[in-house]
């Protein structure tokens, strides 16, 4: 499941690095030669080769190219390169000047281990990211990532008082419609949940015009299903996502069809002739942010998620998930008053 699991930590990785606007290309000529490389593979999709580049043009730029550092913690965070991507957290550390930049890098440096932690089940890399948010909220008090992202790493650590205390420090600076507040406000009541493989906080509008969010969808057993008209194997898998429709009808279970057509009209047709009458939401390509999201990279591809948000297994292709479908939602069903269990 790394493939989740990464692109959920990209989620955290992303936005500091978006949010630090400085200048960053490196300046020696040999660096710009193998930084250009390092580009150059990537328009050309060989990932394989652009992180060494990245990491070598930084250190012929004698660790000062903040592009190279962005690149280096994205790709190193993706493939598990930890050394990497540490490195590139470090060097953005020493370059930073002034509060704004030093609390971001410092806030970055805490995410990618974090990410680690969250891969290798180490305290004493959660403990280093504490560290690391402790540093960025000592130059910038008011640092409302900081103290969600902080309030995961301590729940990692099983420190759940204070991890509640920065979640509240969260939900008091957050306005009522952020996504991340909500997801909060259910770790302040239940604090286990931040150290499980939660789903993150997206909310998306499907074809009928209603609103599907995660954590609206507490409760209910989700089953997340990425596909294409264009996927010969898709369509062919089509009849099993309307079986699972009709069979768990009425109980509490929600199918959300995530589709990567480009062509919006050709996609509304499909899904009209074909009566697909659960939730039907067109993400555009594997670069829609919720494929993106999700490190979905072939279909058709299904995610299964409990009654709690947190995600539960995996399938690349057509796979039989009755069982485990039948197995969450009775779960769910005991969590309602009043309701009898699947037999």
């Amino acid at each position: 499941m790394r493939s989740a699991l990464i692109a959920l930590a990209s989620i955290f990785v992303l936005a500091p690095l978006a949010a630090q606007e400085k200048p960053g290309g490196p300046t020696d000529e040999k660096a710009r030669k193998t930084y250009e490389n390092a580009v150059k593979s990537l328009r050309e999709h060989k990932k394989e080769f652009t992180l060494d580049d990245f990491k070598k043009a930084d250190k012929q730029d004698g660790g000062h190219c903040f592009d190279c550092q962005k690149q280096m913690i994205k790709y190193g965070v993706e493939v598990g390169e930890w050394k990497t991507a540490e490195l590139g957290a470090v060097e953005m550390v020493a370059e930073a000047q002034g509060a704004k930049d030093t609390a971001l890098a410092h806030y970055q440096f805490a995410i990618v281990l974090m990410d680690e932690g969250i891969e290798k089940h180490k305290d004493e890399i959660f403990a280093h990211a504490h560290d690391e948010i402790t540093k960025a909220l000592a130059v910038a008090s008011n640092f409302p990532d900081a103290f969600y992202a902080d309030g995961r790493i301590l729940a990692h650590l099983k420190r759940d008082d204070e991890a509640k205390d920065r979640f509240e420090q969260y939900v008091k600076v957050k306005p009522e419609g952020d996504a991340n507040r909500q997801r909060a406000l259910r770790y302040i009541a239940r604090p286990e949940l931040a150290r499980a493989r939660m789903v993150p906080p997206f909310s998306v509008t499907a074809y009928d015009g209603h609103q599907v969010s995660m954590d609206d969808l507490q409760g209910k057993v989700v089953l997340l299903d990425f596909w294409a008209t264009w996927c010969g194997p898709c369509r062919e898998a089509l009849p099993h996502i309307q079986q699972v429709a009709k069979k768990f009808q009425g109980e509490p279970l929600v199918i959300l069809s995530v589709s990567l057509d480009s062509d919006e009209q050709k996609w509304k047709e499909f899904i009209t002739k074909n009566e697909m009458t659960w939730p039907q939401y067109r993400d555009g390509s594997f670069n829609g942010p919720v494929a993106k999201m999700f490190g979905v990279n072939a279909i058709p591809h299904t995610f299964t998620v409990d009654a709690d948000g947190v995600l539960q297994e995996e399938h690349i292709g057509d796979a039989s998930i009755e069982g485990k479908l039948k197995k969450l939602i009775a779960r769910a069903r005991e969590l309602q008053p009043g309701e009898t269990p699947l037999k």
